[in-house]
């Protein structure tokens, strides 16, 4: 099995019930993802809940019960879950929680009250909770995570897309997020106004690596629902910005690393 880590990826099955009014994605099974990342180094993925199946999460255990332990998995929850059923996701390999302030079907309920309500279930598991966030929404997210206990990770490179000014307020506010120890995911580069090769995002990408240091994963968003089945970004198009940003060894080693996130 290759050693490297795809720390965001879905998968999806065509006759699983949606949301509605969201999207209707193609079946992208485990076996096929796992396929194109082992011919690019990587072995190891990490499993995120997306949008479109709400907190129906039995698609995610079951793509993670295929072979135990090889791989991770961030759910989605309602305040109501049970600490039976946390325990069994924590089982089956779920290692946070995500919370989506993007998608038009990401939340239901407001997501200072569903974060209060599962806080305490979360520290006693030792997961995170994963944000997928607009720049604007970084100093709710920064005050939520104050001494809370909870690591935060951000998807997408925080929405540092290539319209956010040099010197826009969002800037402090993810400055804030990693002084407090937060996570940030290199990942979702079509998601913020860029086109392959994604030369645009190499500066933030440099500023945001001198901010949060070590404390980066990669992922490929594969199967990147954005875009129509025969024109999908290259695999190993999404890994490119990491090694121009970064260098090659410094990217190597990242890749390479396998996060505390996901122990």
């Amino acid at each position: 099995m290759a050693p490297g880590w795809d720390c965001h990826v879905h998968v999806f099955d065509a006759s699983w019930p949606v949301r509605p009014g969201h999207y209707r994605p193609a079946s992208r099974p485990l076996a096929e993802i796992e396929a194109v990342a082992q011919a690019h180094g990587v072995g190891h993925l990490v499993l995120v809940q997306p949008s479109v199946y709400g907190t129906d999460n039995a698609l995610l255990l079951k793509a993670l019960a295929v072979e135990p332990g090889r791989h991770r998995g961030v759910a989605v929850v309602d305040a109501g879950i049970t600490q039976a059923e946390l325990d069994a996701m924590h089982d089956h390999g779920v290692r946070g929680v995500r919370f989506n302030l993007v998608s038009p079907v990401g939340e239901t309920t407001p997501p200072a009250q569903r974060f209060a309500t599962l806080a305490p279930r979360l520290r006693q598991r030792a997961w995170h909770v994963q944000w997928y966030v607009g720049v604007d929404h970084l100093p709710t997210v920064a005050a939520l995570h104050q001494d809370s206990g909870l690591t935060c990770v951000l998807d997408h490179l925080a929405g540092f897309g290539t319209g956010v000014a040099w010197d826009a307020p969002a800037w402090r506010a993810v400055e804030v997020l990693a002084v407090q120890g937060a996570r940030l995911k290199l990942s979702g580069w079509y998601r913020l106004n860029a086109r392959a090769p994604y030369a645009g995002l190499v500066p933030q990408v440099r500023r945001l690596a001198g901010l949060f240091g070590e404390r980066l994963v990669w992922g490929s968003d594969w199967p990147h629902t954005m875009f129509a089945a025969d024109q999908m970004p290259p695999y190993d198009s999404t890994w490119q910005p990491v090694e121009e940003a970064l260098g090659r060894d410094a990217a190597r080693a990242l890749r390479l690393r396998h996060p505390a996130l996901y122990a």
